[in-house]
């Protein structure tokens, strides 16, 4: 397939989730907190269940000031929103902008720990031309008001695009913004590299999937066992959907000259359920997307073109929203129920990270699975750095030399570093786990606890 949709490497073997780092939040872990619903827990309420996890930081599409409250000296970065019909009085005069930051910044900073505001929503690919025209003006209004309450630099100004605002992406390292966009988004850019603001982003694997729904599409964008894909003109071989996308961004930054702004996921998530006619919800894919999503920005090891760190990413959503428009799987991305019992479990309660009970568990191939498959998980398995050696030629669990025995090894071995969820044993519905200990004479299979 082409990157006709945009994706992060998954060397999760760098992970140990029972680290004490785990335990408190995680500023490169943020959630989405959308109010289009009429049965929402109170702000109070949602503060003291993000309190409960390592979630870092939470994005609000518009300055809820019940919200913003509740947040107070909770440690959680805040992002905060203007709705895209703002944009026009915020552009056309400077004192709206500044009555904007004294009503829904200025009352509550820095106990509540505002850090960025966003102007707009995805106000270039609205077609909108009067919008876009008056997207910059507002900006630079609400960015001068910032300046004037001595908050220059403190609290950031940017907005919010969706993938479509670049052309070719295929390769990703060739990517570049749509010609119909570029004066408007250098411009933009030139204001956010003078203010030290990111760029924000909104990538989804998820609509990637139904737009190529292909089983190996799947496992590529959900961050499971799969051969991967080349950038032809970089030769680096992606293996997740969401680095794809990310470095997409990041080389149509570069072209254009801005390789010193900084990247921001501002959405990403999967939908757990939809309509009967819609490819790609499930509990099982969300899951496992959010899932391994989590894992891989907990492994800092970034992205091809940014390696070593992780990006700011926001998940959608915190809960699901049962009055947004559109298709069955808009209602359905929160991660928390109503209740605030979880949707399904990803690792993110700070409960979750403690260390697991002393029970002996392993990853092993099923029965019946044919060679082939087999090869192809040693081989993704191997092709993550993890240490192979021990089934190799001369060591300790090369005998037996079959593709089951050297399967099991390997798909062990990266159930043990993934972080030891149940969607780290899966490789493409071969695997299964067991508390047998698969271990023989000296062949020492890794973890088990």
């Amino acid at each position: 397939m082409a990157f006709n949709i945009i994706s992060v490497v998954f060397i999760s073997s760098l992970l140990v989730l029972q680290s004490p780092y785990f335990a408190s939040s995680q500023s490169f872990i943020g959630v989405n907190y959308g109010q289009l619903a009429d049965n929402l827990p109170a702000p109070a309420v949602t503060a003291q269940l993000l309190q409960s996890t390592t979630i870092g930081k939470v994005r609000l599409y518009d300055a809820d000031v019940a919200i913003i409250k509740s947040l107070a000296n909770t440690g959680r970065g805040i992002v905060i929103g203007v709705a895209n019909g703002e944009i026009p009085g915020l552009a056309s005069d400077p004192n709206v902008a500044g009555q904007w930051v004294g009503s829904n910044v200025l009352p509550f900073y820095p106990a509540s720990k505002i850090e960025v505001v966003t102007v707009g929503n995805e106000v270039l690919t609205s077609q909108d031309e009067g919008l876009i025209s008056q997207l910059l003006p507002a900006m630079q209004n609400v960015q001068n008001a910032l300046n004037a309450a001595y908050l220059r630099g403190k609290v950031k100004v940017s907005t919010v695009h969706s993938m479509a605002v670049l052309g070719n992406s295929d390769p990703p390292s060739l990517t570049s913004f749509k010609s119909s966009y570029s004066d408007t988004m250098r411009a933009l850019l030139q204001f956010q590299r003078a203010t030290g603001s990111p760029l924000m982003i909104n990538p989804y694997p998820f609509f990637a999937y139904k737009s190529d729904p292909r089983p190996e599409t799947l496992a590529f964008c959900l961050f499971q066992p799969n051969a991967g894909r080349v950038d032809s003109a970089s030769g680096i071989k992606y293996m997740n959907m969401f680095d794809a996308q990310v470095d997409a961004v990041r080389s149509a930054l570069n072209s254009m000259g801005f390789k010193e702004i900084e990247i921001v996921v501002a959405e990403t998530g999967w939908a757990y359920k939809g309509d009967p006619n819609e490819v790609g919800p499930s509990v099982d894919n969300a899951k496992a997307y959010n899932g391994n999503l989590i894992n891989h920005l907990r492994s800092n090891v970034g992205t091809p073109l940014m390696p070593g760190k992780s990006v700011d990413t926001y998940i959608f959503a915190l809960y699901d929203e049962n009055l947004k428009p559109g298709p069955g799987s808009e209602h359905a991305f929160g991660l928390f129920k109503q209740d605030l019992s979880m949707t399904y479990d990803v690792g993110l309660l700070k409960s979750s990270q403690t260390p697991a009970p002393k029970t002996g568990v392993w990853c092993v191939p099923k029965p019946g699975v044919f060679d082939a498959q087999l090869q192809s998980n040693i081989d993704y398995v191997c092709g993550q750095g993890l240490d192979c050696s021990p089934i190799q030629a001369g060591g300790a669990c090369y005998e037996p030399a079959t593709k089951q025995a050297h399967a099991a090894y390997a798909m062990n071995l990266y159930y043990q570093n993934a972080g030891k969820n149940p969607w780290n044993c899966d490789f493409e519905k071969t695997a299964t786990l067991s508390s047998t200990n698969p271990s023989y004479n000296g062949c020492t299979y890794p973890g088990g606890y």
